[in-house]
């Protein structure tokens, strides 16, 4: 079981995307069965609510479902429980990384680390650019699922 936790500042928008468009990858490619995949928050701001309306809707424009979500904050315990910990900018990194005490196993990533274009996710709770949020998601979503495939040999 591949266990993978993404992380964003408040767990209703970049974060769950990440989440759902991955459990979406991964049921598309037969291999539900070998993934755990959740996401949570560096902050406690939102803890409890669902996925924001324009998050969920633009989800739902592609098909994808988020229903049953609720905002958690992420714990120290998730570093030892999940394989692979994704932020989505440098913000989330540091406080995982501050939470975590470093990453000794190696297991905190850029979900666009794995793209040919490293970045941040666009953050549209600033932006409102659900669209380009979307996108990046897709992209950096994609290329972790072809990481993976290879390193995990799945």
């Amino acid at each position: 079981m591949i266990r993978i936790l993404f992380i964003c500042h408040g767990n209703i928008c970049r974060s769950p995307m990440c989440e759902y468009v991955m459990k979406e990858l991964v049921k598309k490619e037969g291999l539900s069965d070998r993934f755990e995949i959740a996401s949570a928050a560096t902050s406690s701001e939102e803890i409890g609510n669902p996925v924001y309306p324009p998050a969920k809707r633009k989800l739902a424009e592609h098909g994808i479902g988020c229903e049953g979500h609720h905002a958690r904050r992420m714990t120290r315990e998730d570093y030892d429980y999940y394989d692979y910990l994704v932020g989505t900018d440098q913000e989330n990194m540091h406080y995982m990384l501050r939470l975590w005490g470093n990453d000794p196993e190696d297991k905190c990533s850029l979900v666009m680390d794995y793209t040919g274009h490293p970045r941040e996710v666009s953050d549209p709770w600033y932006t409102r650019d659900f669209e380009a949020t979307w996108r990046d998601v897709s992209e950096g979503c994609a290329a972790f699922l072809e990481y993976l495939k290879k390193t995990e040999k799945l």
